[in-house]
């Protein structure tokens, strides 16, 4: 059992790099990756974790892209961390989250919520701030009655104080990936805004676009929605990933490997992720 999709405090999750290799060691999973929104900077401490786990520490990260009408994350799973290119492109994204972080400050003073980035920054437990930090802010000022009420009310898509993340293309995204050796891969689309969005032609220009897989397994999904991807991506020569989206006590009920208790993402994901990297290298080599 593996799980390929988590978060840690670098990000929005609320454990450790170091608490994670552990919590997957006592959980018996074969492969964890850790995939952090837009940044590399757990990747270091998670690494060096593998001495002391038998689990295996996998590479990833989680970008935030614009295709169509909305908002799509796509995870770079197995990329060089040390990378130059590809960590200049994402010290590059973290300005822009940056600058999406003061307006979305202005968005809620506009709407009569006076709370400053400086008090958002505050409750950040790195040097990434993410709407997590904002909704904590909302809950602390008792504006908002928990993280769900304050997405739903102030920072979701279609919210007065969202601002979209929206600089980043999917063929931009699945590119660096893949420079950086990498296998870009569609999170969670079953759970993406628009969920009357027809993935059948979606994913296929996703493809065309650069991505190489789906996340067919998903601790949210039903047993339904998870035959769906597995088979949409079969049709489509996709990678069948998976992981938890595990984010400690900012998702409750959901464990690594396990999600809310019935996922299950097959070891052979892995191989599979790693075939596709493979091919990236041959290609590379040829004259």
């Amino acid at each position: 059992m593996i799980d390929l999709h988590c978060h840690s405090l670098y990000s929005d999750g609320t454990e450790s790099p170091e608490v994670l290799a552990s919590l997957a060691e006592a959980a018996g999973l074969r492969a964890l990756a850790l995939t952090d929104h837009d940044t590399l900077d757990g990747l270091p401490k998670f690494l060096a974790m593998q001495p002391q786990v038998s689990t295996r520490l996998v590479t990833g990260i989680e970008l935030s892209c614009r295709f169509a009408t909305m908002e799509i994350h796509v995870l770079g799973l197995l990329v060089d961390p040390l990378n130059p290119a590809f960590r200049a492109r994402v010290q590059d994204l973290q300005a822009r989250r940056h600058e999406r972080n003061l307006r979305m400050a202005e968005r809620l003073r506009t709407i009569g919520i006076p709370i400053t980035f400086a008090e958002v920054a505050e409750l950040a437990t790195s040097k990434l701030i993410s709407r997590v930090h904002f909704a904590k802010a909302l809950v602390k000022r008792g504006i908002a009655g928990s993280r769900f009420d304050a997405f739903s009310r102030f920072l979701g898509e279609g919210r007065p104080a969202h601002v979209p993340f929206e600089d980043l293309s999917v063929a931009e995204a699945a590119a660096w990936i893949k420079e950086a050796g990498g296998v870009p891969v569609v999170a969670h689309p079953g759970r993406s805004s628009n969920r009357s969005f027809r993935w059948e032609e979606a994913m296929a220009e996703l493809k065309a676009q650069g991505i190489e897989g789906l996340e067919a397994y998903y601790s949210d999904y039903s047993p339904r929605e998870e035959q769906y991807f597995r088979e949409l991506a079969q049709t489509l020569d996709l990678v069948p990933s998976g992981g938890s989206d595990y984010h400690g006590h900012y998702k409750p009920g959901i464990s690594l490997g396990v999600g809310r208790g019935a996922l299950r993402v097959p070891d052979e994901v892995l191989e599979q992720l790693e075939a596709r990297t493979a091919k990236h290298t041959k290609k590379d080599e040829k004259p």
